[in-house]
């Protein structure tokens, strides 16, 4: 059964959970405030590939923090998160990676085609794991794999609304050189016309001209789960299930770790922690 009670979360706690272990080498080529995916950071869990067309991630995917899989009416939550950062005033965040594609180029100024998370719903457990209905608990993104090239451009990426309407979101300038693992957020770019309504999908991303090197760019849709504070430099935080919102992890779950960074690098992450089961 579900964890209803308090004697219920400490016996799982103690007794019935997965240690999950993150230990992620420096990214550079960051700026203060950025948000960065340690997909492809070295370390613990392993590097994540550089995806091609769309497809769902899931907890066996290389990259993802995995964890024992239950059988309903059991499920699993993050229970108590632990760490620390070699650079002072950083948060990680841990999301599942919902779905995730990587197959657009820095040097292709027509239509780049993107996915409808709608088309995936009836596998990898990812209805359950987009959480609402009405897909508020998705966040899309930008996320780039290797560097674009150093033109500046404008990109226009067109979405697709959960009322089905499709619409422009608010432009998008790209500073010359896109870095690997930067993370731009699209959410807060829906135009005022489309207040109230969530993004279900992206049609396509448009850049207004060449960056002059490909790269690889694409979408990805995430749901966050948690995140952890760590204002100063190589001291262990920790959290409880409390402080973390007590998440469900639902089966199936691709745990990304995501870092925002406080200067120009992420610096060294490390942490652990339980997600218990009952």
């Amino acid at each position: 059964m579900t964890i209803q009670t308090r004697d219920q979360f400490w016996n799982a706690l103690g007794n019935n959970s997965t240690r999950i272990v993150i230990d992620k080498a420096s990214l550079s080529n960051t700026a203060l405030g950025q948000i960065h995916s340690l997909w492809r950071a070295t370390g613990q869990p392993g590097q994540g590939t550089i995806p091609g067309a769309a497809a769902a991630c899931i907890n066996t995917t290389v990259g993802a923090l995995g964890f024992t899989q239950q059988t309903a009416p059991a499920t699993s939550y993050l229970g108590i998160l632990e760490g620390l950062c070699s650079n002072a005033g950083t948060t990680l965040e841990i999301h599942d990676r919902l779905v995730a594609s990587g197959n657009m180029s820095g040097v292709v100024t027509t239509a780049q085609t993107g996915f409808d998370l709608a088309t995936f719903l009836a596998s990898n457990n990812i209805d359950a794991r987009k959480g609402d209905a009405n897909y508020s608990d998705v966040q899309w993104w930008l996320e780039w794999y290797t560097d674009t090239g150093a033109s500046a451009v404008t990109a226009t990426v067109n979405a697709l609304f959960n009322d089905a309407s499709s619409a422009n979101l608010t432009a998008i300038s790209l500073a010359a050189t896109r870095r690997a693992s930067l993370m731009i957020p699209l959410n807060g770019l829906i135009g005022a016309a489309q207040a109230g309504r969530f993004i279900q999908g992206i049609n396509s991303v448009t850049l207004s001209a060449t960056t002059g090197t490909a790269g690889a760019f694409g979408i990805t849709a995430t749901r966050y789960r948690a995140a952890m504070y760590k204002p100063i430099a190589s001291a262990r935080f920790t959290q409880n299930a409390m402080d973390l919102g007590f998440p469900e992890i639902n089966n199936s779950a691709c745990l990304q770790v995501v870092q925002i960074a406080a200067t120009t690098t992420t610096g060294i992450v490390r942490a652990t922690g339980k997600i218990i089961h009952g």
